[in-house]
């Protein structure tokens, strides 16, 4: 055989050239749009047929269906988008991927894009270094683009010639001619490939590669490309496998709905591909059964026909699915549902920093939205009666501290991954926001867990105070809540609409009130209102509760940087 292992390693060397391409063209238009693509994101409803438009854009753009599916069980599992809105977005994801088909059939094989690849490089590389954002992420796009369809062009010179290694073709065919057995032999295949590979886009291309070298038949091929879309289901799935209980439905229902319809499209597959035959012979001349070079068009035709056919046949019964799989996957007790945990970045990177930026800032809300409860725990703990009961409030403080501590380590380690990689101006200063105040989330859960530990040793030495006393503390735990709220509201804000006013005044009556507690806590212990061990624990409860409102400022401040692009100094510090 004349096929050596160098010319193995091109092959491999020539589609990591389109895959970087991919990634790097990908990266570059979310640069350009990504505010734009955050907006729409988070503007995700309940109308399913808005839900396919977004996944179909968000997939046009990133390149990747598995990063917009990954990303949808990210939102599910936070329960910023329920398990219904979903379906709709995996819907569009799958349009969206048929995009990848057309660009590769125009520009790969229609026209040699590769003639004019060195001038968009010559092009775009002068703009990789300008000091202006945008124009070095349209250098990007040009060289990335480039880069793909040389790789692309590579790829059709390195795999084998098969008049001069016939043995490939006769390992090829002896797949095909066994009727519907070499269809679903053929579906395996691809679906191997994507799951392999980790990407459609790579499988489809290596399809059309092997349609336009005469390997296999354009039946083949399109079985191919019904296994890639089963392939791509197992990303989100193995992202889900560390998720919640919704998130492991989001990734059912992507599975299902493929399934479903590769099982009504082989019922029909004969006649469809026929169809498809039909219609690129009358309109090009040429028929798929008998030119290789007419498949790849009857490719992408067939690949978009057959998602959005797919796309219009299930949406109207999102419902059902719905209630398919949650009919499939029950729900678990309550308890383990209670469970607080990663819900974002357990999915692991997503294709680019500035949606995985966007990814870290839906987890840090989540931290947030738990070190708020924390304290809601807190408030109820210190009026339990029952010893039970307040036990068991106890231990999940200390549990959801213990957690806290690991979320930190997390999401920190995670935006220092992003950081390895190029990001506009806009995500550099939101990164190194993010780096700052998830540390002084940590540090609102530690004063939560101190607060918890100051009641608990006022159960065990049987200390209690006066209605008065109580009431103060009230007003002080109420200072401290709205605080907290106020933080939550900046945060689920983007960071340029933040507004510091509101924030730095609660911060400021809580300061006040604690001036004025810790003088009367003087005064009472002069008078011997209360012993001098009951009036530490006192002490010991506001103080605690000034300090918790530093950190809550401090996230606030931290957010602001972003839009003001200077770090300004704290007043409390």
């Amino acid at each position: 055989m004349n096929y050596s292992f160098y010319d193995f390693l091109t092959m491999v060397g020539s589609l990591g050239m389109f895959l970087y391409g991919m990634k790097m063209m990908s990266e570059s238009l979310q640069k350009v749009a990504g505010q734009k693509m955050r907006s729409i994101l988070s503007a995700m409803t309940s109308n399913r047929f808005f839900g396919v438009l977004t996944g179909f854009f968000v997939t046009t753009v990133v390149q990747s269906s598995s990063a917009t599916t990954v990303m949808v069980v990210g939102f599910v599992n936070a329960g910023l988008i329920t398990l219904k809105e979903s379906i709709g977005v995996i819907m569009g994801a799958n349009i969206g991927t048929t995009v990848t088909g057309w660009i590769i059939t125009i520009f790969g094989f229609k026209m040699s894009i590769s003639d004019y690849s060195l001038p968009m490089i010559a092009i775009g590389l002068p703009l990789i270094f300008s000091k202006v954002a945008s124009r070095r992420s349209w250098g990007e796009f040009l060289v990335g683009f480039a880069l793909l369809f040389l790789g692309l062009d590579f790829l059709k010179g390195s795999v084998p010639n098969i008049n001069e290694n016939p043995e490939i073709l006769s390992f090829v065919q002896s797949f095909m001619g066994l009727g519907f057995g070499s269809t679903l032999i053929f579906l395996a295949i691809g679906t191997l490939l994507t799951v392999v590979i980790q990407s459609s886009s790579a499988t489809m291309a290596l399809t059309f590669v092997m349609v336009n070298q005469g390997w296999i038949s354009f039946e083949m091929a399109a079985a191919m490309v019904l296994g890639e879309n089963i392939g791509t289901t197992i990303t989100a799935n193995l992202a889900a496998s560390v998720g919640n209980l919704s998130a492991k439905r989001a990734a059912l229902v992507h599975l299902l709905f493929n399934v479903l319809g590769i099982v009504w499209m082989l019922l029909v597959f004969r006649q469809f591909t026929g169809a498809i035959d039909h219609f690129v012979t009358n309109h090009q001349g040429v028929s798929p059964s008998e030119s290789p070079a007419a498949i790849p068009t009857a490719l992408a035709i067939f690949h978009t026909t057959f998602n959005v056919l797919n796309v219009l046949l299930f949406v109207w019964f999102t419902p059902l699915l719905e209630k398919i799989v949650v009919r499939m996957i029950p729900q678990r007790d309550k308890d383990s549902e209670e469970e607080f945990r990663l819900k974002f970045i357990t999915t692991g990177m997503l294709s680019t920093p500035e949606l995985s930026l966007l990814q870290a800032k839906k987890e840090v809300q989540f931290f947030a939205k738990h070190t708020i409860k924390m304290f809601g725990f807190f408030r109820k703990l210190i009026d339990e009666k029952s010893d039970k009961k307040f036990n068991k409030l106890f231990t999940k403080i200390q549990k959801y501290e213990g957690i806290c501590d690991n979320v930190e380590v997390e999401i920190t380690n995670y935006l220092s991954q992003v950081s390895q990689y190029k990001m506009s101006e806009t995500g550099q200063r939101r990164m190194r926001s993010m780096l700052k105040l998830v540390g002084d989330l940590e540090s609102v859960g530690d004063c939560n867990f101190n607060l918890a530990r100051t009641v608990n040793r006022m159960r065990e030495k049987k200390i209690t105070f006066n209605q008065e006393a109580m009431d103060k503390l009230e007003l002080m735990f109420n200072l401290v809540e709205e605080a907290l709220e106020e933080m939550r509201s900046n945060l689920n804000m983007d960071e340029t609409a933040v507004n510091l006013n509101k924030a730095i005044q609660l911060e400021k009556r809580v300061n006040n009130y604690r001036s004025q507690l810790k003088a009367e806590h003087l005064d009472n212990l002069g008078k011997e209102v209360y012993s001098y061990e009951a009036g530490i624990l006192f002490n010991d409860l506001f103080s605690e509760c000034e300090k918790l409102a530093d950190y809550v400022i401090n996230v606030s401040e931290a957010l602001e940087e972003v839009a003001s692009r200077k770090t300004r100094p704290n007043p409390h510090m």
